[in-house]
């Protein structure tokens, strides 16, 4: 009796754990489709908008014009301190998202490692996104210097702020570059972890066929170049972080869907096995009981 009361027990406890990962597959489906819809509808004008200005401003620099940015060399006047980098981890508020985060930060300790100046023993600033890369980098002993609060629903306002904040360090030469470690999204099945150069802005990969000749565009610019590059620069920084972290929120969303409902199919065997567990266990006791009873019969004879 004690044995088909804890089996039971088991499969009560089971379904109660398979309705809650089911309702959490649910809700993690419907987060991921807005933030889908979100990530995917500002990606071709933000990858636009960057490969364009960095087209420009190279075409610019290599034809001689003498026009450049800041945000591109750095700035005017050498600082009295030597810039730091700075490395920027995106991670979740929540666990139970697989991989998600194991991924992230996996490739953020590398990225420390390996990069010049990158770790905090080197000089380097590490900022983290997400409470579980902040308790992550606290057990390892990376401190941080500052923590950020995004959420599922990350406010552009917010995003603006953090770019303006590292723009504004970068051109007063107080940090050397910004790297983001992010989970990029790039379609529902596959997802990686990338290391994204926000800052200096990178001139595009030269990539020819062998024998062809390159034939440089030649651009008019109206206003002049200077004014269009301080209004367009700074809005393909900011434009390349949001969608950065819009990429982390899809990819976190895409994880959890997939963790939840691996743990509501495996909830659901589990919950089959037990119950013919308890068949087998009910139909031995029943089957003992009758033993007993025929046999006292028996001895009453």
């Amino acid at each position: 009796m004690g044995k088909t009361r804890e089996i039971k027990k088991r499969i009560k406890a089971v379904g109660n754990i398979r309705r809650i990962t089911k309702t959490m597959q649910m809700i993690a489906t419907s987060k991921f489709a807005r933030a889908q819809q979100k990530a995917t509808a500002t990606k071709p004008f933000t990858e636009g908008v960057f490969d364009l200005v960095r087209q420009i401003a190279d075409n610019l620099s290599s034809g001689g014009s003498g026009i450049s940015h800041p945000l591109i060399s750095g700035p005017a006047e050498m600082p009295k301190t030597a810039p730091k980098p700075v490395t920027l981890i995106i991670t979740s508020d929540r666990g139970l998202c697989g991989p998600y985060n194991g991924s992230v930060l996996r490739t953020a300790m590398a990225h420390l490692r390996n990069a010049p100046g990158a770790s905090p023993k080197d000089g380097g600033e590490v900022e983290i996104a997400g409470r579980k890369g902040a308790s992550f980098l606290k057990f390892n002993g990376v401190p941080t210097s500052q923590q950020h609060a995004l959420g599922d629903k990350p406010d552009y306002r917010d995003i603006e702020r953090i770019a303006q904040v590292y723009m504004d360090r970068f051109i007063k030469g107080e940090i050397a570059s910004v790297h983001v470690v992010y989970m990029k999204f790039l379609s529902v099945g596959r997802q990686k972890p990338e290391v994204m150069q926000l800052l200096p802005l990178q001139p595009p990969a030269k990539v020819a066929a062998a024998g062809d000749k390159k034939v440089g565009v030649e651009y008019e610019f109206s206003p002049p170049a200077e004014l269009l590059l301080n209004t367009l620069l700074p809005a393909a920084v900011k434009s390349m972080l949001s969608q950065a972290i819009n990429d982390a929120v899809v990819s976190e969303h895409i994880a959890r869907m997939v963790a939840m409902k691996s743990a509501t199919d495996n909830a659901g065997k589990m919950g089959k096995r037990l119950t013919r567990q308890y068949n087998r266990a009910r139909q031995a006791q029943i089957t003992t009981e009758l033993t007993e009873i025929i046999s006292g019969a028996a001895a009453l004879e």
